[in-house]
């Protein structure tokens, strides 16, 4: 079945995420995907301001990263809400942005095996198993959750091969990143589906989204969002799949000087078009239907700021989101 849902990544005020929280709830989305993003609002917190707030939209906690969160602590935080609102929480695990990890002088290194295994050890808790886990990374010897069995989805939030075929091994879906290409969902999706060797593999993916009249303003809104995104170095092979030129040497040095001007002036129309949905309604719908076609279950809306415009982009989707 086809959804669309929402995303915030707690750079919002209480006001405006809260607005786009009723905004979201009346439009209909499936659920909010809480961004984890280092020194910004909490995405337990916000869940629980959420589930609270709302009757119905579910709640992701997305990305959560093991190496900043221990995997027993993220699967209490989601067994915990899940308990006070059964059936509206996922958990979603990533390795955390490199900029966030280097803030805190976290090395990364491998994360493949450390995420399998905190993968295992959050499936299990969430089992209501009592765990005896003797990993490299995780060890937990002889200890349950004490609110038991909770029916929460684990998803993975993956980007390269090894990673996404990890998700479609172990995990109950994929999260493919932001300002991912058509053409970077598919490859994603042919790499979850070889993991998966058969089994259901939900497909999550965060699409910049913008809708207006005039295309032009519509694109403008996702130009610094496609900017601080497509810097990544491991955005190389979704710009090669998409065929899309951009000096991301250029991108990366204007984003840390904060010469906004330079950054957005790279991002132009053609590469917006390759990597989110922008323009009239009518071109958001198609753009939606592009990525559903690739593979895509669910459509996180992302990049988009106010109330007002998840409203608009919602009942832009409607045809699209059944």
């Amino acid at each position: 079945m086809r959804s669309v849902s929402i995303s915030a990544d707690g750079r919002d005020q209480p006001v405006a995420f809260d607005a786009k929280v009723a905004a979201g709830e009346s439009g209909g989305a499936a659920q909010i995907w809480l961004a984890n993003h280092m020194f910004q609002r909490d995405p337990v917190a916000l869940a629980a301001r959420v589930l609270a707030s709302t009757p119905r939209m579910r709640v992701a906690l997305m990305a959560i990263s093991p190496f900043t969160i221990h995997p027993v602590q993220a699967a209490m935080a989601a067994a915990t809400l899940e308990e006070l609102y059964p059936g509206r929480v996922t958990l979603c695990f990533g390795v955390g942005a490199p900029a966030d990890m280097q803030s805190v002088g976290i090395e990364v290194g491998k994360p493949l095996k450390p995420m399998r295994e905190a993968l295992e050890l959050a499936r299990a808790l969430l089992e209501g198993e009592t765990v005896n886990m003797e990993g490299q990374s995780f060890r937990v010897r002889g200890r349950a959750l004490a609110c038991g069995q909770r029916r929460v989805p684990i998803v993975l939030a993956a980007s390269g091969p090894l990673m996404l075929e990890l998700a479609g091994m172990v995990a109950d879906g994929v999260l493919i990143s932001a300002a991912a290409s058509v053409e970077f969902v598919r490859w994603s999706m042919d790499h979850v589906r070889r993991g998966a060797a058969g089994r259901k593999v939900h497909a999550c993916g965060l699409v910049y989204a913008s809708v207006d009249s005039n295309r032009t303003q519509a694109n403008a809104r996702l130009h610094r969002m496609l900017a601080i995104t497509l810097r990544g170095a491991h955005h190389r092979m979704n710009l090669d799949l998409a065929g899309t030129q951009l000096d991301q040497e250029a991108l990366r040095a204007a984003t840390e000087r904060n010469d906004w001007a330079a950054a957005e002036a790279l991002i132009t129309n053609e590469v917006v078009g390759r990597h989110a949905a922008s323009g009239d309604a009518s071109e958001v719908r198609k753009r939606f239907a592009e990525y559903h076609a690739a593979g895509l279950d669910e459509i996180v809306i992302g990049g988009v700021r106010d109330g007002v415009q998840i409203s608009s982009l919602l009942d832009a989707l409607a045809p699209v989101a059944q």
